[in-house]
C-alpha cells in the first residue's frame, strides 16, 4: 500500500507542475498544457491505497471530481490516464474526458465531475449483478459535503431496501470545497446515517490505510454474504486547497492542525515495524518516480486529437436491439 501511496503522491506532484506552467505571473485556468481545473489528491491517498487493496477485479468503482489516488490504487493504466489529462488522442477516451472523467473498463473504473452521479450508476451495477449471477461488489466514492446531495439519501434508500452488494465511501476531508463540515452537515459522523437505511456504517479514523483495508474487508464480506449495504466514512485531510490556484486561507488555526502528511507517518511505522528498510524504501520511491516521468513523457509526446474527430462518440454505434439490455457490459 505504500508503494500505491507514493506512485499516486508523485502522479500528483508531476501533475502540479505541469499545470502551473504559463499560468504565472498572472493566473488563467485556460493558459498552459492543462487548462481548467486540477483537484489533486494530497493527503487523500490512504483511502485510494486501503480501500482498492482489499478489492477484487470483479469489484466496480464510481468516484468524483478528485479521482487521481483511487484510479492510480485500482491500476488505471498511468500512461493513458495522464494522456487523457492532457487532452491527448492516446488517453484512455482520446482525450475527451479530462482528469475528472477517468473511464477503464479494463479495471471497473469511472469518475464524474457531477457531486454525487456516481451513486445511483453504482448501485445499477450492483442489482445488474445480482440479476447476472454475476460476482462483484459495487463501491462509489463521495466526499462528505456531497453526501448532502439529494441522490445521497435516495440511492442509499434503495440499497437498503434490496440489499444490494453495494459500498459507499465518504471521503471526510473536512471541507465541502471551502465549507468546513460544522457549518454543512447536521451530525458529526455521515456513517451514523447508515441506521435509517437499514445498511452498516462504519467509521474509520486516522487516515490509516491499515484500518481503511481492514474496515473495507468487513464491508466486503457483507456485500459478498447477502447481508446488504455499507456506508463508510473515512477520516482523511486535504493537504492543498479545494483546486489548484485555491489558496485555502480558509483553513486556520486549529483545523489547519488536521493536516498531517500521511505518506512520511506511514513511512516511519513501516520501518520502526520492520516491513520495510530505509533502503527499501529509496529504491522504491525512486522506481515509483521513474514509472510517474515515464507517464508524463508519453502524455507529452502524444498527439492531440485530430479536429474532425471533435463530434465522434457523441452517439453510441448501431447495436443489435434483440440483444438484452443485461447483456451488454459497460463493465
Amino acid at each position: 500500500m505504500y508503494e500505491v501511496m507514493v506512485r499516486s503522491r508523485a502522479f500528483d506532484d508531476r501533475l502540479t507542475e505541469k499545470y502551473w506552467v504559463e499560468k504565472k505571473p498572472i493566473f488563467s485556468f485556460s493558459a498552459g498544457p492543462l487548462p481548467g481545473e486540477l483537484h489533486t489528491s494530497h493527503g487523500q491517498e490512504p483511502i485510494g491505497a486501503g480501500v482498492c487493496g482489499a478489492l477484487t477485479p470483479d469489484d466496480m468503482i464510481t468516484t468524483g471530481h478528485r479521482p487521481h489516488h483511487v484510479a492510480v490504487a485500482r491500476g488505471v493504466n498511468l500512461k493513458e490516464m495522464t494522456a487523457e489529462i492532457f487532452g491527448k488522442k492516446t488517453g484512455l477516451s482520446g482525450g475527451r474526458g479530462g482528469h475528472m472523467h477517468i473511464y477503464d473498463k479494463r479495471v471497473n473504473f469511472s469518475s464524474s465531475g457531477i457531486i454525487g452521479e456516481g451513486l445511483g450508476p453504482a448501485a445499477g451495477m450492483a442489482l445488474a449483478r445480482r440479476m447476472q449471477k454475476r460476482p462483484g461488489v459495487a463501491l462509489s466514492f463521495i466526499g462528505e459535503g456531497g453526501v448532502n446531495q439529494g441522490a445521497f439519501h435516495e440511492v442509499m434508500n434503495i440499497v437498503g431496501i434490496m440489499k444490494l452488494p453495494f459500498i459507499c465511501v465518504i471521503e471526510d476531508n473536512k471541507y465541502a470545497v471551502t465549507t468546513h463540515k460544522s457549518a454543512s452537515t447536521a451530525t458529526e459522523r455521515n456513517s451514523d446515517r447508515a441506521a435509517c437505511y437499514g445498511m452498516t456504517g462504519e467509521f474509520v479514523s486516522g487516515n490509516d490505510p491499515d484500518l481503511i483495508f481492514a474496515a473495507t474487508e468487513r464491508a466486503l464480506e457483507r456485500a459478498r454474504s447477502g447481508k446488504g449495504g455499507t456506508i463508510l466514512e473515512i477520516e482523511t485531510a486535504r493537504l492543498l486547497g479545494h483546486f489548484m490556484g485555491d489558496p485555502a486561507g480558509y483553513i486556520t488555526g486549529e483545523r489547519k492542525a488536521y493536516q498531517v502528511d500521511p505518506i512520511p507517518e506511514y513511512r516511519r511505522r513501516l520501518i520502526l515495524e520492520g516491513v520495510l528498510t530505509d533502503v527499501q524504501a529509496i529504491a522504491l520511491e525512486t522506481q515509483v518516480i521513474r514509472e510517474v516521468d515515464e507517464a508524463m513523457q508519453f502524455a507529452a509526446e502524444s498527439p492531440y486529437p485530430d479536429p474532425e474527430s471533435a463530434l465522434n462518440c457523441t452517439f453510441s454505434d448501431q447495436q443489435d436491439m434483440s440483444k438484452p439490455f443485461l447483456e451488454t457490459e459497460l463493465f
